[in-house]
């Protein structure tokens, strides 16, 4: 028993004893069970329980079968390889974990909107708490003059006084009280990365009067990890922003894309064989009356015929490969997000292989987590925050693991409906967070999660021009799911 103690010791936690007699009774590996239980951890508690114990008991481990695929170009598996990787590990090579499809409850009345923030802040309230360790959280309610206290709570507005100073109001269920930051102080700079809506954690001297001297700001960001966040499998392509129907979607590039995927191009490097996944970040059309004079730059003015246009590119992909479509604000879907999937009138042109899902959605491929969200509420950071931009929108992604919300900001240009739970909220880290929408690829890595954003198979906008936004199109970010490297693959 001392040895398991001391296992899970050397990573970070403490184990409950009867979690440590789970462990210590079974039958089977008990060094494999340890394995389980701690690529299950997301870095966000201390101490192992036997709930985290007894989910893995029946649970066989996942096997790499990276090493069994061929190595040499253009000898691709067909059908067949789906059915013996399920065999092999158990469960489905596509699991699908959250989800709003099918789950919306909210009327849009005052108890949904007083549900939805309450759910926000009690989930993100979960997380700071456990990194303000140092003293007692105190409630903005309770008379704290004089003292040094530890606050979390919702930001209702920041702003800068008269006299050069940042405030901040901040909420809890108990009231509001006002953080102020000095001009002078050594946190003023960090003052002006705080957006409203969001939750986070102050500390500093209470004047008992409704007003803290903050003296440090805390955001509930990602846990430290000293190990991978997941092991997997295969590989994957991450695409976005397809725009079938615009005179701007280059099809030729496409075709060269389908292409290489399916085995009929050069492939010196033998990667198109391994390739398992192929998951789109939403925008696989570009609709009808999202923007004003749209009319104009479509060479499908009918949605349906866009869809269907869209499954025969989609279907063209060889069909052993798992594709994963979450929707954007181009989709025929609610505007409002979070976004459900697409209705079965328009999927129903797609192949088997096809998994269409909500955004944004959680789901597990070849073993990892991944995040999948289209992406929309980077307009409203980089107009918020200071040193955001278009052209790098892995910087705003990185704000939102940060955050550990996807759309902090409520209100502005994402319209987002009130539902009874925060499904932006990222209680567990993925490994791989994914969106697209801005046009531009980014990729980056941060405390353990690969960031990707996906660019687009859409040319220079005239609108875009008259912007000087410069996408990148037809570039496909591919990961290897057992290592997390990315490479992008460019098919212009």
């Amino acid at each position: 028993m001392l040895e398991i103690v001391q296992r899970f010791a050397q990573e970070g936690y403490q184990i409950d004893p009867q979690a440590l007699e789970l462990i210590s009774s079974y039958s089977g590996s008990k060094s494999d069970l340890i394995v389980r239980v701690l690529r299950s951890m997301d870095g966000s508690v201390a101490v192992i329980d036997p709930s985290h114990v007894s989910k893995h008991i029946s649970v066989l481990p996942e096997r790499s079968t990276l090493s069994e695929k061929p190595k040499g170009p253009n000898k691709l598996e067909r059908p067949e390889h789906q059915e013996r990787l399920a065999k092999e590990t158990g469960k489905p090579q596509v699991e699908l974990n959250c989800d709003v499809t099918g789950k919306s409850t909210c009327v849009g009345d005052y108890e949904d909107f007083v549900r939805y923030f309450r759910d926000r802040y009690s989930k993100i309230r979960e997380i700071l708490s456990r990194r303000l360790v140092a003293r007692p959280i105190e409630s903005v309610g309770k008379s704290t003059a004089g003292r040094e206290v530890s606050i979390i709570g919702m930001v209702m507005d920041v702003r800068t006084t008269n006299k050069g100073h940042r405030t901040m109001e901040l909420e809890d269920p108990t009231g509001m009280i006002t953080a102020v930051i000095g001009k002078g102080s050594e946190i003023f700079d960090q003052s002006y990365q705080v957006v409203p809506d969001e939750v986070l954690g102050v500390t500093g001297v209470s004047d008992g009067g409704g007003r803290i001297f903050v003296r440090s700001l805390l955001w509930p960001d990602m846990p430290s990890q000293s190990r991978p966040l997941g092991e997997g499998h295969g590989y994957a392509l991450l695409t976005s922003d397809i725009h079938v129907g615009s005179k701007y979607f280059m099809e030729e590039a496409w075709e060269r894309f389908v292409s290489w995927v399916n085995g009929d191009a050069e492939d010196p490097s033998g990667l198109a064989s391994q390739v398992e996944y192929l998951v789109v970040a939403g925008d696989l059309v570009d609709g009808i009356g999202v923007y004003p004079g749209q009319d104009a730059d479509l060479v499908v003015p009918d949605i349906y015929e866009q869809y269907k246009k869209a499954a025969g590119y989609i279907n063209s992909i060889r069909k052993d490969i798992s594709i994963i479509i979450s929707p954007g604000n181009h989709d025929m879907v609610r505007q409002a997000e979070p976004q459900p999937a697409l209705p079965e009138e328009v999927t129903r042109d797609f192949n088997s292989n096809c998994t269409f899902v909500g955004s944004p959605a959680r789901v597990t491929l070849g073993g990892i987590q991944v995040l999948v969200y289209h992406g929309r509420s980077i307009d409203d950071l980089v107009l918020r925050i200071p040193g955001l931009s278009y052209g790098e929108p892995e910087k705003a992604m990185l704000e939102m693991l940060r955050r550990r919300h996807l759309c902090p900001i409520y209100g502005n240009r994402v319209s987002i409906a009130p539902e009874h739970e925060d499904h932006y909220v990222i209680q567990k880290p993925p490994s791989l967070l994914h969106c697209g929408h801005v046009h531009t690829v980014g990729i980056a890595k941060y405390k353990g999660v690969v960031v990707v954003n996906s660019g687009t198979w859409q040319s220079q906008t005239d609108f875009q021009k008259k912007m000087n936004i410069q996408p990148t199109p037809a570039v496909v970010p591919l990961v290897d799911l057992a290592t997390m490297k990315v490479r992008k693959l460019v098919f212009s």
